[in-house]
């Protein structure tokens, strides 16, 4: 008999796991506390005249509002959401990859934890309290939202890509310096390109990400579809509003199916 088998006809003869029910039991106590504690109501929603007036709320917002002229202003508002969404990526992927060498522990203990620190308070932070800062600090408009998907996304980015540099195989780099290589080109030669896929995968998965936020980051004046969408909400034009979000759902099918493309031409094994 092999002893895996062995083990797991132990573990069966032991009966269940009294840690794993017990941790069970505590996640269901937990649920059942929490919606007790909101009192969350859900039975309203079924009673009294609750359903005619969702069916009619939903119903205002048929048909969208396709007049050439409004298009128009939603058309510029895409485009501006995705000039958002790219910037704010293309700045993360720089600041995620300088942060993710010294994170990774490549220049020694000190800066690896100063490194770690940085990203941690980057990404801990969610992009509609940036935007909120950066609004302050910058101005109402699309720049506040670059900055605000930029500085969460380096965050999350140079943690992705300090992760894979720890991973990566350590023999070619160490090669190259065997033989009289520097440290920049055995890095840039040995490790570079073993993480180089994944550093790819990642940041065309955040861009994506990152243009449906680019899009809520408008409801507190980072421009582009999300500012518009509040406007409509706002003064109740629901005919609009709805042409807003089928221009947010296009945006992202488009760029989902583009970024998956390049994922599987430049990235075939993270496709």
């Amino acid at each position: 008999m092999s002893p895996v088998v062995s083990t797991v006809d132990k573990a069966r003869a032991a009966g269940p796991c009294l840690t794993c029910v017990a941790l069970l039991l505590l996640l269901l106590a937990a649920v059942v506390a929490s919606f007790a504690y909101l009192d969350m109501g859900f039975g309203a929603l079924l009673r009294g005249d609750a359903p005619a007036l969702m069916a009619k709320f939903i119903a205002e917002f048929f048909p969208p509002d396709l007049s050439p002229a409004f298009v128009r202003k939603v058309a510029w508002g895409a485009l501006q959401t995705l000039a958002v969404s790219s910037v704010g990526t293309l700045l993360a992927v720089v600041g995620g990859a300088v942060l993710a060498v010294p994170a990774a522990g490549r220049l020694g203990a000190l800066p690896r934890e100063v490194a770690r620190f940085a990203l941690n308070a980057l990404r801990s932070v969610p992009e509609l309290v940036w935007a909120t800062l950066m609004v302050l600090a910058a101005g109402l408009g699309p720049f506040a939202g670059a900055l605000a998907l930029a500085l969460h996304t380096t965050g999350v980015l140079g943690r992705l890509f300090a992760q894979a540099l720890e991973n990566a195989p350590p023999l070619p780099q160490q090669a190259l310096l065997q033989a009289g290589s520097g440290a920049m080109a055995a890095f840039a030669y040995g490790t570079l390109p073993l993480v180089m896929p994944q550093w790819l995968a990642y940041a065309l998965y955040r861009w994506e990400m990152n243009i449906r936020m680019a899009a809520v980051l408008g409801f507190v004046g980072a421009g582009g579809l999300g500012q518009l969408l509040y406007y409509h909400l706002s003064l109740f034009q629901q005919a609009q509003a709805s042409t807003v979000v089928l221009a947010v759902l296009v945006l992202v099918l488009v760029v989902d199916a583009c970024s998956s493309a390049v994922r599987r031409r430049l990235v075939p094994a993270y496709a």
